[in-house]
């Protein structure tokens, strides 16, 4: 994925991509780092289309700050690269909040290693033990003679949590570096020739569907044969092993006037979701957008 300077600049600020307006409305947008570029773009198209200047503010931290900060008030929609957990949703009930789900993209978790690593493809239990720490060198799961590295999010990070649970099945090695964010994982794998990492796939293709520069993505090898990310077909028809749903989240339903639900609406139309698609991730299922359009029923 390419993103301008204007983009980023989006992410982090309180002024509309479309311009700074006296009188419009301000939507702050906090949590996962896989969503942060995706719902950027998201929000750049829709200020630039919005009849009335709508001020959004995107920024990362990881899925448990974001609910975090919806839970304190603090912000409009939190992005989560996870289901809200059972404690998170008493905590919102014990608030009196009514907690509001809508399902923004579909994400296939990819494996990434350095060009240079000549292994080919690996098995979710091979997956598993290299980062559970079993296995410390590439020649046990068919690699060279080395040892290997490993690169994953922080624990407040959704994708650490939902790698953890999906792969891992137990406890991360102590030796894995904690990242920041899902790009400083791309950036170390990129000169690490011992590297493993994971990231969401919006971060390992181009714009035209092709692999990224500087990494190579690691098929899961399935009892159906080898499987892609990059494949939406296996993705979206179960075969590939850790695909996902990506949510966001709010603390109550939004008025059906409000910035809030009309920036959503747009989210799940065709043009929202052809920006899902540009930015890497994968469209919503017929089934995804009938939940969606049951929660958008619900608005007042």
């Amino acid at each position: 994925m390419k993103y301008s300077l204007a983009l980023a600049f989006c992410a982090i600020s309180l002024v509309s991509c479309a311009g700074s307006g006296s009188g419009g409305d301000t939507l702050t947008v906090k949590g996962s780092d896989t969503e942060v570029q995706l719902v950027s773009a998201l929000a750049e198209a829709f200020s630039q289309q919005s009849s009335e200047t709508t001020n959004i503010s995107v920024a990362g931290g990881g899925s448990a700050t974001g609910i975090a900060s919806l839970l304190n008030g603090e912000i409009d929609i939190a992005n989560s690269s996870r289901p809200m957990s059972p404690e998170e949703r008493k905590q919102a009930q014990a608030k009196g909040m009514t907690i509001g789900e809508f399902i923004l993209a579909r994400d296939a978790l990819s494996l990434v290693v350095h060009p240079d690593n000549p292994i080919r493809s690996l098995t979710l239990e091979q997956a598993g033990k290299l980062f559970d720490g079993t296995v410390k060198n590439w020649k046990e799961v068919g690699g060279p003679d080395a040892p290997v590295s490993l690169y994953g999010r922080q624990s407040t990070s959704g994708t650490f949590s939902f790698f953890r649970s999906a792969v891992v099945k137990g406890e991360y090695a102590p030796t894995m570096r904690n990242m920041e964010s899902t790009q400083a994982i791309i950036d170390a794998i990129t000169t690490d020739v011992n590297g493993i990492g994971y990231a969401g796939v919006g971060y390992v293709k181009n714009d035209d569907g092709s692999p990224r520069e500087g990494i190579k993505i690691v098929p899961i090898n399935t009892k159906d044969g080898v499987v892609s990310p990059l494949d939406v077909a296996q993705v979206k028809s179960g075969k590939y092993p850790i695909a996902r749903l990506i949510y966001q989240y709010l603390s109550r339903v939004p008025d059906n006037d409000s910035s809030v639900a009309r920036f959503l609406r747009f989210e799940a139309s065709e043009e929202g979701q052809t920006i899902v698609e540009r930015t890497g991730f994968y469209r919503l299922s017929a089934q995804d957008q009938s939940l969606n359009d049951t929660f958008f029923s619900m608005f007042q």
